[in-house]
C-alpha cells in the first residue's frame, strides 16, 4: 500500500514526515475510502469523478436492456446508477450551484430518455417516476444522520458535532446551537449545513419518538423549502 502526505489548508508544513526513513510524497488530492480528498477540502474533484461514472453507467444501462419498460430502467437507474452519486454523501455534499447542477443532470439526462417522458419537464418526470432528485435526497440522508448523532444511534459523539440550545421557544424541543463560519468551507461541513435544516423542521408534524417514525413523519415535508 501507498502512503501519501495531503496538507489540508492554505499553509504548506515544512515538516517532512517518513516511513522506515523514505519520505512520504506530497500530494494535492487522495482517494481514501472512495472519496477524494482534496487539500483544499473542495469537493469538485469528486464530484466530476461520479459523475463521470454515472454517465457512464447509465448509458449502459440504456444500451444493454432490451426492454424499454419505464419501470424497468428506472429500477436499473436506482440500483446501478444512483448509488454511485449518493455514496456517503454526508461527506461531500456540493454547496455549489455548478456541482449540484452536474449531479443533477445525470438523472435528468437518464429520465429524459424514457420512453414517452422526453415531453415532459424534469420536475414532472420525477412525479411521474415517483421518484425525488438527487439534491432532495441529500438532504434527507443530512436529516437522517443528525438524528442519528443527536439521538446516539451511531458511534459518535455528538458534542463534537452538535450543541443543544438550552431553551427553545419555538419549533421543536432539540433544536441545535448555530455557530458563526467565517469560509465557505465551514459553513459547508455536514454539521454546520445541517443546523438550518433541523431547526425548521414542522414541531407539528415531526416526530421524535423512534427513527422509523422520524423518517415517516418526514416524508410529509417538503425538504427543499426548508431554510
Amino acid at each position: 500500500m501507498w502512503s501519501n502526505l495531503l496538507h489540508i489548508g492554505k499553509h504548506v508544513a515544512a515538516t517532512t514526515f517518513a516511513i522506515n526513513n523514505i519520505p512520504l510524497p506530497g500530494v494535492t488530492s487522495y482517494r481514501d475510502l472512495g472519496i477524494t480528498i482534496t487539500c483544499e477540502l473542495s469537493p469538485s474533484p469528486h464530484i466530476n469523478d461520479i459523475v463521470t461514472k454515472a454517465h457512464r453507467r447509465a448509458n449502459m444501462t440504456h444500451r444493454c436492456f432490451v426492454s424499454r419498460n419505464v419501470n424497468l430502467l428506472t429500477r436499473a437507474f436506482i440500483t446501478y446508477v444512483r448509488p454511485l452519486l449518493e455514496y456517503y454523501c454526508v461527506a461531500w455534499s456540493p454547496h455549489l450551484k455548478h456541482d449540484i447542477e452536474l449531479i443533477e443532470h445525470v438523472q435528468r439526462r437518464f429520465t429524459k430518455r424514457l420512453r414517452d417522458l422526453s415531453d415532459y419537464s424534469y420536475d414532472e418526470r420525477l412525479k411521474l417516476l415517483n421518484i425525488h432528485s438527487l439534491q432532495y435526497r441529500r438532504i434527507w440522508f443530512d436529516i437522517i444522520m443528525c438524528y442519528k448523532i443527536v439521538f446516539g444511534l451511531v458511534c459518535i459523539d455528538r458534542d463534537e458535532f452538535f450543541q443543544l440550545r438550552l431553551s427553545t421557544t419555538r419549533g421543536h424541543p432539540y433544536k441545535l446551537y448555530k455557530h458563526f463560519s467565517s469560509c465557505s468551507v465551514r459553513s459547508s461541513f455536514f454539521s454546520e449545513r445541517v443546523t438550518d435544516l433541523w431547526n425548521s423542521l414542522p414541531a407539528d408534524r415531526i416526530s421524535f419518538t423512534s427513527l422509523s417514525a422520524f423518517k415517516n413523519s418526514l416524508k410529509t415535508v417538503d425538504l427543499l423549502s426548508l431554510k
